[in-house]
């Protein structure tokens, strides 16, 4: 995937793809294999929708939140995100991220993934 990194977070069945945009522009080649697309094609089209996405990322972050506060904060992603992700991430700077500010940037990252901007990964 384009213009991110990608981080892998425990979920669901304890692979989560979670896109942190660093503003470096990198190329991830095989960023997502089939595997990991498979499990989040909720409807088998071979294709992740944006709804699909931000189903699977709201889970994610109800898995990772550890302490069941509503919001995650450096400790509890530390394995996924560093410093300076967290940072970015974190829009109010407040030292945790809200659902909002978590669910802001996979989808802005979902959306830069999105090369032919027809609301899906494939």
């Amino acid at each position: 995937m384009k213009r991110s990194v990608l981080v892998t977070a425990l979920a669901l069945s304890q692979v989560t793809l979670v896109q942190v945009n660093t503003g470096a522009a990198q190329d991830q080649p095989g960023a997502m294999n089939q595997g990991q697309m498979s499990r989040l094609d909720r409807d088998g089209n071979g294709a992740v929708d944006r709804p699909e996405y931000q189903a699977f990322m709201t889970s994610a972050f109800t898995n990772m939140d550890r302490n069941k506060d509503g919001s995650l904060r450096s400790e509890e992603v530390a394995q996924i995100l560093d410093g300076k992700q967290f940072a970015a991430t974190d829009a109010d700077r407040d030292g945790k991220l809200s659902q909002t500010e978590f669910l802001n940037r996979v989808m802005a990252d979902f959306q830069s993934a999105d090369r032919s901007g027809d609301g899906s990964l494939q």
